[in-house]
Parts: C-alpha cells; structure tokens; sequence
C-alpha cells in the first residue's frame, strides 16, 4: 500500500517517534560534512521526488531539495503557476503524470482538498508541505528540536500563543499521538479546528483553551507562536488588534517554566506575534528549528518509501 504523509495521525505515534530517532542520528552521523554531501549509505539513490510549489516557501523548498540531496536521491521543483496544472490540467491527471516520471509528490499549497485529491489519484506517495489546514512536516521538526533541548514529550506542557492556525492544528494533532499537553492562549473567533482538538482529546493528548495569555504560558516548558495573518489570508486591523495581547515578550516568557524554550515557525513578523528579545534570546531555539526541519524531512521521506 502506498504510503502518503497528509497528516501525522497517517504515520502515527510510533511511526513519529521513529521517525525523530532516525532524524538525531543521521544529524549525528553527518556533523560538519558539507550540505549536499550524500549520507553514507544513501538510501534515496537514484529516487526523485516532484515538489509543486501553489504557496511561497523557503524553509520547505530548501530542506526538501538538500534532504533528497543526503539521501542520495534528487528533487524537481515546480511552481504550479508554469505547470498545466496552472493552466487547467486537473489534479487526478497531474497526479498520473507524475507517478510515472517521479518516485514521490511532495505539494505544498492553500486547500487541503487539493492535497487529498493528489493522493487518491497518485501511484506514488504523497507528502502535505503545507495546506491551509495542516502542517504535519514542520511539527516533526519542531518534536525533534523539543526533544534536541531535553525536553520528553509525553507529559510535555506547551503553549501556543495566537491565531488557530495549520501549524497549531497539527502540533494539537502531535499532542494525542505523543501525549502532551498544548494550552492554547487566543481571542475569541481565531480556535483552532475543532475536529483536531476533539481527535486529539480522545487520543489521550489534553488541549486547554484559553483567552489569557498568561494562563497560556504559566508553567510552560515551550512556548510556540506563529505570524497573526496566516500566509494568503488577508490582513484586518480588526485580527492584528485582537492578538496584540498575545504577543511573546520578555515578560511572557518569564511566566513560562525556568529555561522553557521558544519556538516559531519562520518567517517571524518581528514586533508583532514576538520581540527581538525573545526570538534572538538564549532560549529561543528557531535557528535549530529552521534547520532540522531538512533531517525532519528525510526521515519523512524515508517512512513514506517504507525504510521506516
């Protein structure tokens, strides 16, 4: 069966857990080698992967190429806007073309629709790099640096400051798989997708909502936001007024649990959902994030080849 990678709970716990532990020791293994150096044993070898590009992308188009790059294989990069896809062909025949001319899809666009639409229609799998829903790659790198800075994840206390994103979606969805807890700290009208919370619920995971952002924070030992205004979203002085007290200062992160660390996705909208102090501060760990989000990456594509 062919496996594709839409949202974490099509991997599961374990299949996580396994893919973090891979993703330290391939790191481990290849400190200081130059970047497009192939792993050791290269088990991507003559594998390509098709990425199609609908949203703009820097952190996922560049650890997806330099992730098949260490693997030993190679990547396509299209933007659907110079594809027939841009120009009408329909996903299912896109999804057939590709299967034949690339060994893996990796997509990163705005419905989540789209997404589900490719993978039932592929012979190949097919990896989510982003929708409008989830964002199920960035949260195994996120796990990954958590653990990196000696953080365990079941009994983990997180909280997430802002808007009811994709990147909070998933990472609620990583808190009934891995068993933590996510204390969600936003206005009222930006919650995260309620069937996410409730799946995660029932998995064994605790979400907390709350519209005070210290009742967030207290206790936390990491400490997440994202941008206000999701990429394509349009922008209201109404959204950006409501989550100004939701933004990551040195005082909030002074409530959190003594040496908690602070996350964010990238890009950050400085002064906004977090200060310079915080983002550039001795414990922040965004740097490491931004990074392993490439050895994240190649234990994703290593699971969906069925090497994990």
């Amino acid at each position: 069966m062919t496996r594709h990678f839409l949202d974490l709970a099509d991997a599961g716990g374990d299949a996580i857990a396994a893919m973090i532990n891979d993703a330290i020791d391939r790191k481990a293994a290849r400190a200081a080698w130059p970047k497009g150096k192939p792993d050791a044993d290269a088990p991507l070898a003559g594998h390509v992967l098709a990425m199609i590009f609908e949203k703009a992308s820097t952190r996922t188009r560049v650890s997806f190429d330099i992730a098949m790059r260490q693997l030993g294989g190679s990547a396509l990069v299209m933007d659907a806007g110079s594809m027939q896809l841009g120009r009408g062909e329909t996903i299912p025949d896109t999804a057939r073309v590709l299967s034949r001319m690339a060994d893996a899809i990796m997509i990163r666009t705005d419905d989540h629709a789209k997404v589900e639409e490719l993978a039932r229609h592929a012979s190949v799998p097919v990896i989510n790099g982003l929708t409008d829903r989830s964002h199920p790659c960035q949260i195994v790198a996120d796990l990954l640096t958590l653990i990196e800075r000696g953080h365990a994840l079941p009994g983990l206390q997180l909280a997430w400051l802002g808007d009811g994103n994709n990147v909070l979606n998933s990472l609620i969805e990583a808190a009934g798989l891995m068993k933590f807890t996510v204390r969600v700290g936003g206005p009222s009208g930006y919650e995260p997708d309620r069937g996410y919370v409730e799946r995660a619920r029932a998995a064994g995971g605790e979400v907390v909502l709350t519209q005070n952002a210290r009742n967030a924070v207290a206790g936390a030992q990491a400490v997440v936001t994202d941008c206000w205004v999701s990429m394509g979203q349009h922008e209201t002085n109404a959204q950006v007024v409501a989550m100004q007290p939701y933004q990551v200062d040195e005082a909030l992160m002074a409530a959190a649990a003594p040496g908690a660390t602070f996350l964010h996705c990238l890009p950050a909208h400085r002064g906004e959902e977090v200060v310079d102090a915080v983002i550039d501060g001795e414990q922040s760990a965004v740097w490491d994030e931004a990074e392993n989000r490439i050895h994240a990456q190649k234990s994703i594509l290593r699971w969906v080849f069925g090497q994990l």
